[in-house]
């Protein structure tokens, strides 16, 4: 039996995709290898793998300590993709990002959810042989189509509008994720219904607090901010919408898209370089805010688009299964493993 301690504090900040990532990877290795990884949380007993989710100081500090076996770090974000979303004084900003590259560069291995940051990294200073690309994936326990009969009772459930077409975007409340174009899109379609589910998970120091946080505490009438719900609730959310729509300028791999796709909601993404490398076909481009309003037009108009779109969410989230994903992350520990030990012999 493989041990692996995880070291996580992903979810002691609500509302974050790599909480969710961080979640649905330990529910899926105690799920599908409880023979094969023997699995510990925080703990500096010896053990195989050391797989790092967080970057926090205390991780760091504990990868000099004996007995930490391969060092994984798991890597989220980059500099650039946090350029938009917290503000810093600049000398506290660029100590930030070197020590975040110190981390990376501190690993054995490096593992990257979107196969376009490989080349990033590089350039910032890791080493191309360390890296491997993983991607995200969802439970289909957790995330699935409901029959469409039910979405008169989830939107009642959920508070929502019961009639009408409905536009659902999920994540931080934040610059970086498109929030103000989604918003000046619900000032343009006063007869549809926009929920945003997100929060400000960075409080006052996330980019663009002060602008965001008086549209939430005054928002147009068909402007729904739930703000961070369990996630628990988050299936009936996107079985709620008629449509998911994440105008966000930079990410990884969205977990909210993977969640979308996962309940079959037709979706649409600012059409990002990487996007292209992992999920193209399976969602409606919009480069801007313009296009975006030209595909909810499309959208809400054509019954057969939304159930073409709906279909290629569902095979997106096929492909990108807790099944065949859990067998690429059996593989990949198992070989950090037998790697280890024919360097030792």
């Amino acid at each position: 039996m493989i041990r692996i301690t995880m070291f996580s504090a992903a979810e002691t900040v609500p509302g974050q995709g790599v909480g969710s990532a961080y979640r649905e990877l330990v529910n899926l290795l105690t799920e599908k290898f409880p023979n094969e990884f023997e699995l510990k949380f925080n703990n500096l007993a010896k053990t195989d793998i050391s797989h790092y989710h967080t970057i926090n100081l205390g991780f760091f500090l504990n990868t000099f300590l004996p007995g930490r076996g391969t060092k994984v770090g798991y890597v989220h974000f980059i500099p650039e993709t946090l350029e938009d979303s917290i503000k810093l004084w600049w000398p506290f900003k660029k100590i930030f990002y070197w020590y975040m590259m110190t981390f990376y560069k501190r690993m054995d291995q490096i593992v990257v959810v979107n196969p376009v940051f490989i080349d990033k990294l590089v350039a910032l200073g890791v080493k191309r042989e360390k890296i491997t690309f993983i991607p995200n994936f969802v439970s289909k326990k957790v995330f699935y189509k409901q029959p469409i009969i039910q979405k008169t009772k989830l939107r009642q459930k959920l508070n929502l509008p019961e009639q009408g077409y409905t536009v659902l975007g999920v994540g931080q409340v934040q610059v970086r994720k498109g929030v103000l174009d989604f918003i000046q899109l619900a000032k343009d379609n006063p007869d549809w219904t926009f929920v945003w589910v997100g929060g400000f998970s960075f409080g006052s120091i996330t980019a663009g607090y002060d602008q965001l946080k008086k549209v939430i505490d005054n928002p147009p009438k068909n402007l729904i901010f739930p703000g961070i719900v369990d996630r628990s609730l988050m299936n009936d959310y996107y079985n709620a919408a008629d449509v998911f729509l994440l105008p966000s300028y930079t990410e990884l791999f969205p977990m909210s898209a993977l969640e979308a796709f996962s309940t079959g909601t037709p979706t649409i993404l600012r059409d990002l370089e990487l996007y292209q490398a992992i999920i193209a076909g399976y969602y409606l481009p919009a480069y801007d805010r313009q296009a975006m309003q030209t595909q909810l037009d499309k959208l809400a108009k054509d019954d057969g688009l939304q159930e073409r779109m709906s279909q290629q969410s569902l095979s997106a989230s096929e492909y990108y299964s807790a099944e065949r994903v859990s067998k690429i992350w059996e593989a990949y520990y198992t070989a950090q493993v037998q790697y280890k030990n024919n360097e030792v012999n």
